[in-house]
């Protein structure tokens, strides 16, 4: 993922730092594709991948929501566990 942040590259070019056979990276791409993570462009006999960058938007935004939902919960339940502590104080 980090590689196809830069830019396109071939399965080859991929698989190139791993100590994987090609079909073993294939097969993780492939994984990837599916989830729709990346593009794959067919050149004669050379794959070529690359990032489709809207599923990644389309879930950090779900995250941001979440992060954010959560975040408030829990500060109210922050809140309401001092003042049933008797401290009477705002926590953290």
């Amino acid at each position: 993922m980090a590689r196809l942040a830069r830019g396109e590259a071939s399965v080859s070019e991929l698989a190139e730092p791993f100590d994987m056979s090609l079909p073993a990276v294939s097969k993780h791409l492939v994984v990837l594709e599916k989830a729709g993570l990346l593009r794959r462009r067919i050149d004669g006999r050379v794959h070529y991948c690359s990032l489709d960058p809207q599923v990644l938007e389309d879930a950090s935004d779900w995250i941001a929501f979440y992060q954010h939902f959560w975040d408030g919960r829990l500060h109210k339940l922050a809140q309401w566990l001092a003042e049933e502590d008797g401290g009477g104080e705002e926590a953290e």
